[in-house]
């Protein structure tokens, strides 16, 4: 196992994440944890020592069944993290009493990293408002040692990151966010490898393999890569563009099952970054995913111009882009338009077609909007 140091403690470089523990029936509440002992056994026979969890993975289990599986371990063997779940607005009043039920739930006496969790367009204000006290609380439990490590996971953009980093920058340790090469591009994760460096924050990876849409290619993308790196599985190469980013210090896989866990454990033996030439294939790879996948918006504006309802078209169809890529597992595009006034939501269009007569893509912009107000449930199919 690759380890790598984080103020003077050893990480391994994958550690498991718990949103996607095995389950019975397709029932994502009913974790199997029969199963989810054996991978975790594995996972410290094979020095895997950084376990995620949060208050709302499986329905509210996966912190009851991470604290049963890691208590018969020794507490210095292994990192454990969870997160506030400020990603419901109700939650927001209730930072104490959660905390403190968590940690009756993992059965431990403190987290060694702890985050706000899932800072984005819809809730950032929430949790810059001093009238909830969730940051002030959550540095008095740093201050007590019940947190030993600050941070936090964020799904928003990099102006939403940076509110939030002006706000309370100076006290984060490490920054989580969604990571591979499909969103290098896609969601702007190089843009935020990049805030996050000027901050001189450490990267937590989520998503390494856009929960295993990048374990599978077309025969095309999978031809190339094979030629490229014979030895080389698909999965593996998201992990090998991962090791290329020298700011990412651990990497959160939600593994299923122990083939999933084997696989990623082996990789994970050795540091093989992608050299220059592989991160053009790989991105290209990439670029061939969204092409087919999503609207060419890029984002001119000449629409807005045109709308008569104001509506921000390009932020429309950024969200219809990832909600087109995520598909049954999307949940970036609905809190994202939870921020979004009322009266700008997609079904405001009222089809008129003034935003194409200037759009330099030819996008048919009414119709997207429609599939995307259909798609979240807005308007009837």
């Amino acid at each position: 196992m690759i380890y790598n140091e984080f103020q003077g403690l050893k990480l391994s470089a994958l550690g498991m994440g718990n949103m996607r523990l095995p389950v019975i029936d397709g029932d994502d509440n009913q974790i199997d944890v029969k199963a989810a002992e054996e991978m975790f056994a594995y996972c410290m026979e094979s020095g895997i020592n950084y376990y995620d969890t949060a208050y709302g993975y499986h329905g509210g289990k996966s912190e009851l069944v991470v604290g049963e599986l890691l208590k018969k371990y020794d507490r210095s063997s292994f990192y454990l993290a969870s997160k506030f779940p400020g990603y419901d607005l109700r939650n927001m009043r209730r930072v104490k009493p959660i905390f403190e039920e968590q940690l009756k739930k993992c059965q431990v006496e403190y987290f060694d990293f702890y985050m706000f969790h899932n800072v984005c367009e819809m809730n950032v204000d929430a949790y810059l408002d001093p009238k909830y006290g969730i940051y002030d609380y959550l540095m008095e439990q740093k201050r007590n040692g019940r947190i030993k490590h600050l941070g936090f996971s964020a799904h928003g953009d990099i102006e939403c990151m940076t509110k939030f980093l002006e706000a309370y920058g100076k006290d984060m340790e490490f920054c989580q966010i969604e990571l591979n090469y499909f969103d290098y591009k896609f969601q702007d994760a190089k843009g935020k490898v990049e805030l996050l460096k000027k901050w001189n924050l450490p990267i937590w990876v989520m998503e390494p393999v856009r929960g295993g849409q990048l374990a599978t290619l077309s025969e095309e993308a999978t031809a190339k890569l094979a030629a490229a790196r014979p030895e080389e599985k698909v999965p593996a190469w998201a992990f090998r563009f991962l090791q290329a980013i020298p700011e990412v210090t651990m990497t959160l896989s939600g593994m299923s099952n122990m083939q999933q866990l084997k696989d990623n454990i082996a990789t994970y033996e050795e540091n093989k970054p992608l050299n220059e030439s592989e991160m053009e294939l790989i991105l290209g790879v990439a670029d061939d995913m969204i092409r087919k996948t999503t609207v060419p918006c890029t984002g001119c504006h000449y629409c807005v111009s045109r709308c008569p309802k104001g509506l921000d078209i390009p932020f429309l169809l950024k969200l219809y882009n990832e909600a087109m890529v995520a598909g049954a597992g999307d949940f970036i595009a609905p809190m994202a338009l939870a921020s979004v006034d009322a009266e700008k939501q997609p079904e405001c269009c009222i089809g008129c077609h003034s935003c194409e007569k200037v759009c330099p893509q030819t996008i048919q912009i009414p119709d997207a909007l429609h599939s995307f107000a259909q798609k979240m449930g807005r308007v009837q199919e």
